[in-house]
């Protein structure tokens, strides 16, 4: 599992990847999606691009009316990618109603767009404890706080919230809610842009077909 947030400059590119590249070619891009995402990654990250977690997410619910946040991408690998958040928000009860998302990361200085649509599935409830538990405590707090995408009555409403839970755990610590953990996008296409001059631009789409990824261009 690649933990995004903790990949650095001595993380290494998997065997076979070539370094940054201004070109995307079907012919000589990665096999694996997900070997070619995390060449991209580790370049965004390399090359200093601030937050480049960052995930902009649309889901739809039973009423066919998209929505769309952004979320921050926290860990990845062939099994798909994860992000966290509070199950009964706006974005968990669509989910819940129809598991199928899109996803966008995009890093305007590299000229490249990553685009994921696929299937979400919960996490296990032990690695959303331990992920939980290694969140900073005010991130912690206010996922317990939080009844995130709810109304409420105004901003004193959570920071009282807030006291009488740093009251009541003061020895106990803050533990995970039932209502918080991580999903996991298992994704059906992945789309690798890169910008090219004359707005002639590479776009590498994997298709998985059965147990395989299908490689093709497709027109800017």
């Amino acid at each position: 599992m690649n933990k995004v947030h903790e990949m650095n400059n001595e993380s290494k590119i998997p065997e076979g990847l070539a370094h940054s590249e201004d070109r995307l070619d079907e012919k000589t891009v990665s096999k694996s999606p997900f070997r070619q995402f995390f060449h991209w990654m580790q370049d965004a990250m390399d090359n200093g691009i601030p937050e480049p977690e960052t995930m902009f997410l649309a889901t739809v619910g039973k009423n066919g009316k998209p929505s769309g946040r952004v979320v921050l991408l926290k860990e990845f690998d062939e099994r798909g990618f994860v992000f966290y958040t509070n199950y009964l928000s706006r974005k968990g009860r669509e989910i819940g109603e129809n598991p199928y998302v899109a996803a966008v990361l995009h890093w305007k200085e590299l000229e490249r767009q990553v685009r994921i649509t696929g299937k979400v599935n919960k996490i296990s409830a032990t690695d959303s404890e331990i992920y939980f538990n290694s969140r900073n405590m005010e991130s912690r707090i206010n996922a317990v706080i939080s009844p995130q995408s709810s109304v409420i009555p105004d901003r004193r409403f959570l920071e009282i919230k807030r006291m009488e839970l740093i009251v009541s755990n003061a020895s106990e610590g803050i533990k995970r809610p039932d209502s918080w953990g991580g999903y996991r996008i298992i994704p059906s296409e992945i789309e690798f842009w890169q910008g090219q001059e004359f707005r002639l631009h590479d776009r590498i789409l994997y298709t998985k077909i059965k147990s395989k990824w299908v490689i093709r261009r497709l027109a800017p």
